[in-house]
């Protein structure tokens, strides 16, 4: 598949005003210590649900899922600013010299420079470009990271980032930064610091006075970035009136944005839209590390250190109700995107009555997972679902319920065909067999044909 991905302009004039006090905690805070194993994606938190996730198992030297994300390549997107808008210098590949999983839990985007000079590295970006909260919920995005092990004149040019752009920049390329830009990690120069930063409105100037942005920095709590793991997360936050951005590192919030500091417009601009995509990347140059380092990379630069990102994760607050003996009550109604895990899905903004998300992007073979379902001590016998399909004619497919595992026999399913489009709601009832107790809740997805056959927005059981 062509790579596409976004821009990042970068940050001249307020990036010189926080030099001096970053540079000066490096001397007092450079302590190296062992770096910690790798981490599964951490439990989803109570009254939250998980949206997605990646925690970057498999082979050593292997790429990243396919599924959750597009390689980007070269020193653009096609027809968009070259060097990727920033003036980075490397060429980006899919080679796993650049790009590959460590074997041990982690990805690892390395910066290599060949024997002529030229520098390499890699960037990726996820398949879904669809992560917003519902009205009234906070979206949490989260990725845990160690930044290159690299500091001093070694490091100059070094620009590790994890962040997030507006949805409409896929194939236009030109809209930055109308469609926002939430910027969760970045750093440069091996400098020990986080930067957490919004770009919207206009540029030059605007709103969040760009090219630089509206941003915050801090050192890493305790261990340096460069030496060891630390947790980067966002919080988009719906809950509130007005709402609110904001930019933790260890749990510590350092940086935070308020809707009231921008015009309607410009709010809109930003979170208006159907998401964001999120990004990996490790770039070599550019604006961002010129303008604390002078020209970047040097002679000095070396290659070959890596960032290492454990798991990358995103939750929505409000989770399924929860009975008084805890899990999940199975006769409340549990909305679709809450999984504890998937195969093969997505989640998008729904149109049904109530707003919110559904799960979508559902084809033969693909699951949805529930913990602790809990059924009570009186028997369910009926499920039903709030589903919608825009599947072709002559492509219809089963929803099929299963407990505690995804290869158990059904206890029940119903058929589903076209319901006059994707968003084309309709409730639809199932006899199952009697089930008490607390269950994991699978549903699973089966047809005859290939192609996506059905949404899911919410499903429940009763008793009768």
């Amino acid at each position: 598949m062509t790579s596409r991905q976004p821009t990042r302009r970068r940050r001249l004039a307020s990036v010189a005003s926080v030099v001096g006090s970053v540079v000066g905690m490096v001397s007092s805070l450079l302590v190296y210590v062992a770096v910690s194993a790798s981490a599964a994606v951490p439990p989803t938190p109570s009254g939250w649900s998980l949206v997605w996730s990646d925690d970057f198992a498999g082979p050593s030297g292997s790429a990243p899922s396919s599924a959750n994300w597009i390689v980007d390549t070269g020193h653009s997107y096609p027809g968009g600013p070259a060097n990727w808008g920033t003036g980075e210098i490397q060429n980006y590949t899919s080679s796993p010299s650049n790009l590959s999983l460590d074997g041990g839990g982690n990805l690892r985007i390395t910066a290599q420079r060949s024997g002529s000079g030229e520098w390499t590295s890699a960037r990726i970006e996820t398949r879904r470009a669809d992560f917003k909260p519902a009205d009234g919920r906070v979206l949490r995005i989260e990725g845990r990271i160690q930044m290159p092990n690299v500091t001093g004149q070694e490091a100059l040019g070094y620009w590790p980032a994890f962040w997030a752009l507006g949805s409409p920049y896929r194939g236009n390329y030109w809209n930055w930064p109308g469609i926002g830009e939430f910027d969760i990690m970045e750093n440069v120069n091996g400098v020990n610091a986080v930067w957490g930063v919004l770009h919207c409105g206009v540029n030059p100037g605007g709103p969040c006075n760009e090219t630089t942005g509206i941003g915050s920095n801090r050192a890493c709590p305790g261990s340096t970035c460069q030496s060891a793991f630390h947790t980067y997360r966002f919080e988009w936050d719906r809950s509130v009136s007005p709402n609110q951005l904001r930019w933790y590192v260890d749990g510590q919030q350092f940086h935070s944005v308020s809707q009231a500091q921008f015009d309607a417009g410009t709010w809109n601009g930003m979170t208006g839209h159907g998401g964001y995509f999120l990004l990996l990347n490790l770039a070599m140059g550019g604006a961002f590390p010129d303008a604390l380092g002078g020209p970047t990379p040097t002679a000095a630069t070396v290659p070959g250190r890596s960032m290492l990102v454990d798991y990358v994760a995103v939750w929505q607050s409000g989770g399924p109700t929860v009975p008084p003996g805890g899990g999940v009550d199975a006769r409340s109604t549990i909305q679709a995107e809450g999984f504890q895990a998937q195969a093969g899905t997505m989640v998008e903004t729904t149109t049904d009555t109530g707003g919110g998300q559904n799960v979508g992007a559902i084809s033969n073979g693909d699951w949805l997972r529930y913990d602790q379902v809990d059924f009570g001590s009186q028997a369910a016998t009926q499920f039903k679902a709030r589903v919608a399909s825009g599947a072709a004619g002559g492509v219809s497919g089963l929803i099929q319920v299963r407990l505690d595992s995804p290869t158990a026999p059904p206890i029940g399913d119903f058929a589903v065909a076209n319901t006059g489009g994707w968003q084309s709601w309709r409730t639809v009832p199932a006899n199952i067999s009697a089930v008490t107790g607390t269950h994991t809740v699978y549903l699973t997805f089966s047809s005859g044909q290939p192609a996506d056959f059905v949404n899911v927005n919410w499903f429940t059981f009763s008793s009768t």
